[in-house]
């Protein structure tokens, strides 16, 4: 006899079935999403280094493109360490509920 979950809210209280191969497929997807994101902070941290480069050798000839990049550059790899930080935290809060 199945029965059907008890909501509180819009949380259910039991975890819907899954199969190995859609943890696998979700596995997959988050890992695709995580390298296309490492590979877009490196691009951004690749052009920043440009951008002073053509600043430092005279190319640039705006100091405001040169900022904006650097900015960026900045900005994505704050983003990749927090995506870091909370994926740590959550990896430490599964491995406390199974003790």
């Amino acid at each position: 006899m199945e029965t059907t979950p008890l909501i509180i809210g819009k949380l259910p209280l039991s975890l819907p079935k899954t199969s190995g191969t859609e943890v696998s497929k979700a596995g997959d997807a988050f890992g695709k999403m995580l390298s296309s994101t490492i590979a877009q902070v490196s691009q951004a941290d690749i052009q920043g280094n440009k951008a002073i480069e053509k600043l430092h050798t005279g190319e640039a000839k705006n100091l405001h493109e040169v900022m904006i990049a650097v900015e960026e550059a900045d900005i994505s790899i704050r983003m990749l360490v927090q995506m870091r930080n909370k994926a740590l935290e959550a990896y430490n809060q599964i491995m406390q509920m199974q003790v």
